[in-house]
């Protein structure tokens, strides 16, 4: 017979990790899969200056290192491994990873989300040195320097205007000779002389050798090649929700796949809690997503309670 946990909570990163410290806390000896990449996107992050608590910046893998050994510390248990199949139409719980079931009175999904990225060899081997995927998280790096924005939603502009404020001129690339974007988006990204638009146009590699020092576009009517010197490159075509495996699980939003939630935490199975970039879309920063983990956490102990 398998171990049945009060609380599994699937993935790691400022989400689930803080959900493990709360449920630890709670006496409750949660059971935690970090997934493939422990620590999320953080894992991958250089200095992160805008969580509270560290005026003089911290590395993302070394925040993340202090989150989990907190959650140690209060006695979650950690598994360096990936869930590869959930059952959360029978109780207890079912969980599966690398063969082996697990089972949980209750689950917290804290799977976040992942950026989509081009999927060039420079622009894998420069994240963190230039290449980013948050302007709001990494914008104030590049004060006085000259970065490009790949995209043409809102997000795109969004993180243009925010990038506005830091660099010093903000190229806009897009595959297209007119933009996804809202209206009142582009007019006013049209009319911030800051911003510049190159259009039909795609980035086929990142140049630097330790750090971003421009990007090659092809133009895909003419062909053309070009080389932009620049500092920083923002890949904004979008986030997908690391939610596959709950497909057929929980109640997912119709349009991009993030999980629905109601009054905070809770999913559409009663027991399944989400926290973090996994059901939020519009924030998508470490402490927003650390705040989710301890509501859920809590509301996990409030549930387990009215179950006995």
């Amino acid at each position: 017979m398998a171990e049945i946990y009060n609380i599994i909570i699937i993935g790691s990163g400022p989400a689930g990790y803080t959900a493990g410290i709360y449920a630890g806390r709670a006496l409750l000896e949660p059971l935690l899969f970090t997934g493939q990449e422990p620590g999320g996107q953080l894992s991958w992050t250089t200095e992160v200056e805008n969580y509270p608590g560290f005026p003089d910046g911290v590395q993302g893998p070394e925040l993340m290192k202090r989150f989990r050994d907190q959650a140690q510390k209060f006695g979650a248990k950690i598994l360096d491994a990936k869930v590869d199949q959930v059952d959360f139409k029978v109780k207890p719980f079912k969980i599966w990873s690398a063969g082996a079931e697990y089972q949980a009175q209750s689950v917290i999904v804290a799977t976040g989300a992942s950026a989509n990225w081009l999927g060039l060899e420079n622009e894998t081997r420069l994240k963190g040195r230039g290449v980013s995927s948050c302007a709001t998280c990494d914008g104030f790096f590049f004060r006085g320097k000259d970065v490009v924005v790949i995209g043409g939603g809102d997000v795109a502009l969004e993180d243009a205007m925010a990038l506005t404020k830091f660099a010093s001129s903000v190229k806009i690339i897009h595959r297209r000779d007119c933009l996804r974007a809202s209206d009142i988006m582009q007019q006013r990204a049209k009319d911030n002389p800051k911003i510049e638009f190159i259009w039909n146009s795609e980035v086929i590699d990142v140049l630097g050798a330790n750090s971003v020092e421009g990007v090659r576009i092809k133009n895909i009517q003419t062909n053309q090649e070009t080389e932009i010197p620049c500092q920083g490159m923002f890949v904004a075509v979008g986030h997908h929700p690391n939610t596959d495996i709950f497909k057929d699980q929980l109640e997912l939003d119709n349009i991009k796949g993030y999980i629905v939630v109601k009054e905070s935490t809770k999913t559409s199975v009663a027991g399944v809690f989400a926290a973090g970039d996994v059901h939020d879309f519009q924030y998508r920063q470490a402490v927003t997503a650390a705040a989710a983990g301890c509501k859920a956490a809590i509301d996990a102990e409030k549930w387990l309670e009215s179950q006995n």
